[in-house]
């Protein structure tokens, strides 16, 4: 994400001593280097941002990755990187986009945001259909996504939005109080039915977000993890479902670049760790924290990904990578593809649940 100034610097400093940090920040970092299995084909014109993984019934295994410029959804296979097909292209209607920035997958559902169309596209898979779209007109410029499924059929959706009221500034904290939406979306008969549930962003203290793109949810431990990219005062913020800043923060020495790109592994006993990002040109490093407590469980590199904006995992096993994958954006010009079983094993952490 481009960085903005800020128009709240006075209270920058007071606002992050409030913050309470959850992840250990004392202990040194332990920083183990982990090759790539493949990296796909580079295409710096494409502006490639985010990825998402879709495991289909018929034995399909797909990587899935927004490219902002180009304003495509580029469709590769997972287990090695060759594109498979483009879809899309430039425009406001419906399988068309504009700038498209987060994705996320959920069953057969393929959630995309729209930046420059201030929407939130929904097509099926494989089909690559579009259901409908939501966001407008309370979007204004929006980057991340979050889904979890609500019930059957409906779905509950976080999208961060960056909005500015001067612009390339970041708006003062007073006026940030719908820096997260949540909406609920209906899939039946397809189509969607959507409804805003909340808007929400402390507009005082620790938990003010005043640069925002990545977010997860975990919906057994009711957690938002945010990012605060707001260079010089980057890190992990962390709210509830419902909007409620708990007031714990992972540690902005974690974040000497830029916050970004967030996954979860997750297992059913309730243990796992988040994969978090510091996007840089120089030095891109990937920090691992505990599920429940988020304290430090060690930090990982490659050879030679490098600014990393959106990050995706699965923990499915798949042709090359028996316990799953990590899938991190390379300088936004292509994706990058680790083993879960080299990450877990360089950081002695657990492979599988």
């Amino acid at each position: 994400m481009k960085q903005l100034l800020t128009l709240a610097g006075a209270t920058l400093l007071a606002a992050c001593a409030e913050s309470k940090p959850a992840a250990d920040t004392t202990t040194p970092l332990t920083i183990a280097v982990v090759g790539e299995a493949y990296q796909t084909e580079r295409d710096t014109l494409l502006d490639i941002d985010s990825p998402a993984v879709w495991h289909g019934p018929n034995g399909e295994h797909w990587m899935l990755v927004t490219a902002k410029h180009g304003d495509i959804i580029r469709v590769a296979d997972a287990s090695t990187g060759k594109t498979l097909r483009d879809v899309g292209g430039s425009g406001t209607g419906l399988g068309q986009f504009e700038r498209p920035n987060g994705i996320a997958v959920i069953d057969s559902l393929l959630f995309v945001v729209e930046r420059d169309n201030r929407r939130v596209q929904v097509m099926t898979l494989p089909s690559f259909r579009p259901i409908g779209s939501y966001g407008t007109p309370e979007l204004i410029k929006p980057y991340g996504v979050a889904v979890r499924q609500e019930a059957p059929g409906v779905y509950d959706t976080w999208i961060t939005d960056s909005y500015e009221l001067v612009e390339d500034q970041v708006p003062p904290d007073s006026a940030l109080g719908r820096r997260i939406r949540h909406y609920r979306v209906s899939v039946a008969g397809g189509s969607i039915e959507t409804t805003m549930v909340a808007a929400f962003g402390d507009t005082t203290g620790a938990g003010v977000l005043r640069v925002v793109e990545s977010i997860a949810v975990d919906p057994p431990n009711d957690r938002l993890l945010i990012a605060e990219e707001l260079e010089g005062e980057s890190m992990l913020k962390v709210y509830t479902m419902a909007g409620r800043f708990t007031g714990d923060t992972v540690a902005r020495r974690y974040f000497p670049n830029q916050a970004e790109g967030i996954a979860l592994f997750a297992c059913s006993d309730g243990d796992g760790y988040w994969i978090t990002t510091d996007q840089g040109k120089g030095r891109n490093t990937f920090h691992l924290f505990a599920r429940k407590d988020l304290a430090y469980r060690g930090s990982f590199q490659s050879p030679t990904i490098l600014n990393t904006d959106g990050i995706a995992l699965t923990q499915v096993s798949f042709p090359g990578f028996p316990a799953g994958a990590f899938f991190a954006v390379h300088d936004d010009g292509g994706v990058a593809a680790l083993s879960w079983e080299a990450i877990a094993k360089g950081l002695g952490l657990r492979i599988s649940c």
